[in-house]
């Protein structure tokens, strides 16, 4: 008789954040057999004891408590005693450093290289992402193996709308996702923008004569909001995957996104793709999005139906048993 596979989850963000971080860990939880493993809150003490203490030094010492360590996140043990799988969402700070704050530009180049050699295998949500892994910190690409996110039950085409004639953006205020050009490009067409995200970091806020920031909403509310839009405009700077684009258009919305890179990827020709770095650029994508809406939204809810969390659950379990 078989002995079923132990594996401990690093589930800690949970503690932090509800955006891509947190869906991916919610997802496989609910699929996968695993043992959660968190420790401390948000506030600077926990942060500093998680990432010089518990991270590095105390999930080295599972040893005998289970088969696999899965870190969800680029923080993990640096001498793990038990087959360590790492996820890796994105390496932003690596590619834009002044997007983020003192801290953590400092802390993630020391650590997670490291943490990257010393794992047996390291998850990738795109292949942007594992191209990244190797040409930025030369992760050989036998040990990569890519898992993509997927799409909450709550997005779906089908449900209420929110009302008015509005552009909607998603995302967490901080550097990297380029709400003042998106906030510029609005102004240049005329029409109104929605923001959705949480209170991030790097003086970013969302402002404007016709910018409104609905700040944290559920995933009812936020679905509601992809459905009423005239299209949905996410022209971040660097992402590893960007769920926020499979979101929109599995709502049937229709979207603006930045080209290249992993939302390139994941929205393929689904989407109107922009020089995120060209606000004139981002106003004519949204006019274009906006007018070709109903040729966007049946090739944008086919894409978003080739994800799926149990096709990630069941990549993720396979990347456990290749670990262990």
């Amino acid at each position: 008789m078989s002995v079923a596979m132990r594996v401990a989850m690093d589930v800690t963000p949970l503690r932090l954040t509800q955006a891509g971080t947190a869906r991916y860990i919610r997802n496989l939880r609910q699929r996968l057999d695993v043992q959660p493993v968190d420790f401390g809150g948000a506030g600077r003490a926990s942060v500093l004891a998680r990432e010089l203490w518990w991270y590095p030094f105390r999930l080295s010492a599972l040893d005998g408590e289970t088969d696999v360590l899965h870190c969800t996140t680029y923080y993990g043990p640096l001498r793990p005693r038990v087959p360590t799988v790492v996820t890796v969402h994105d390496l932003a700070v690596f590619r834009h450093p002044q997007a983020f704050p003192r801290w953590t530009r400092t802390y993630v180049p020391l650590a997670v290289p490291r943490v990257l050699r010393a794992a047996r295998s390291v998850i990738a949500v795109s292949e942007f992402t594992a191209s990244e892994l190797e040409s930025l910190l030369r992760v050989p690409r036998e040990k990569i193996h890519v898992v993509p996110n997927a799409v909450d039950d709550a997005f779906t085409p089908d449900g209420p709308r929110a009302d008015g004639n509005y552009v909607l953006a998603v995302g967490t205020l901080e550097p990297r996702k380029n709400l003042a050009r998106a906030i510029e490009a609005v102004a240049r067409i005329g029409v109104d923008l929605r923001v959705v995200g949480a209170r991030g970091w790097g003086g970013v806020e969302a402002r404007g004569a016709n910018v409104t920031w609905l700040g944290e909403v559920d995933d009812d509310e936020l679905a509601r909001q992809y459905r009423g839009a005239l299209c949905v405009v996410y022209t971040s700077l660097y992402e590893g995957f960007g769920l926020p684009v499979l979101e929109a258009m599995a709502c049937g919305a229709a979207v603006v996104t930045s080209a290249g890179g992993a939302t390139g990827e994941v929205a393929a020709d689904a989407a109107v793709l922009v020089d995120p770095l060209d606000a004139g650029a981002i106003a004519d994508g949204m006019t274009d999005a906006i007018a070709r809406r109903d040729e966007l939204r049946p090739r944008g809810l086919g894409r978003a139906r080739l994800f799926s969390w149990d096709d990630a659950a069941r990549l993720t379990q396979h990347v456990y048993e290749g670990t262990a």
